[in-house]
């Protein structure tokens, strides 16, 4: 396993869409955005370059912050696509993680693939689902059947040593 201070995180979308959106939205967290563009440049977290679309297709000004970021976007390359080869191979339900209809994220099995490569811990808000429907399997299965670490983000928040300071303006 890891030791914490070298570990890498590939950083999932709805980890930043959800947090933009309502719990550290920047208007009340700003500092946790400064915290994520530090923890970017210093190579600690990084996002496939299918996360950064599926962000840009958003509603809001998370694109804008992203893409002034420092975190790193991995793009496909021949590793990653072997290794999203390996998560077809090992297991045919692992087709479930992008469901043909289109409503299913495309980047989840990138999410994977470069944790994979990467040798990084995948942050999700994905939790498993014991209550599996046949068409789609969680990040958090695959990562399981795959042997690659996953977390949620108040396990990343704690691992990464991050602390909240509230004041009042």
């Amino acid at each position: 396993m890891f030791e914490e201070d070298k570990a890498v995180y590939c950083i999932d979308a709805n980890i930043l869409i959800q947090a933009w959106q309502t719990y550290y939205s920047p208007e009340i967290c700003p500092s946790y955005w400064e915290v994520l563009n530090e923890l970017g440049k210093k190579g600690v977290i990084f996002i496939p370059e299918l996360v950064y679309e599926e962000i840009e297709k958003g509603q809001d000004n998370l694109f804008e912050w992203l893409k002034n970021s420092d975190i790193p976007i991995k793009k496909i390359d021949g590793a990653v696509t072997n290794c999203l080869k390996e998560i077809y191979a090992t297991n045919p339900k692992h087709k479930y993680l992008v469901s043909s209809n289109g409503i299913h994220s495309k980047a989840d099995p990138w999410v994977i693939a470069h944790a994979m490569n990467e040798k990084a811990i995948v942050v999700t808000k994905e939790k498993k689902d014991f209550v599996r429907k046949q068409t789609k399997i969680k990040i958090p299965h695959v990562c399981d059947n795959m042997n690659v670490s996953w977390i949620d983000d108040f396990e990343f928040i704690k691992n990464s040593n991050i602390k909240f300071t509230c004041k009042s303006e």
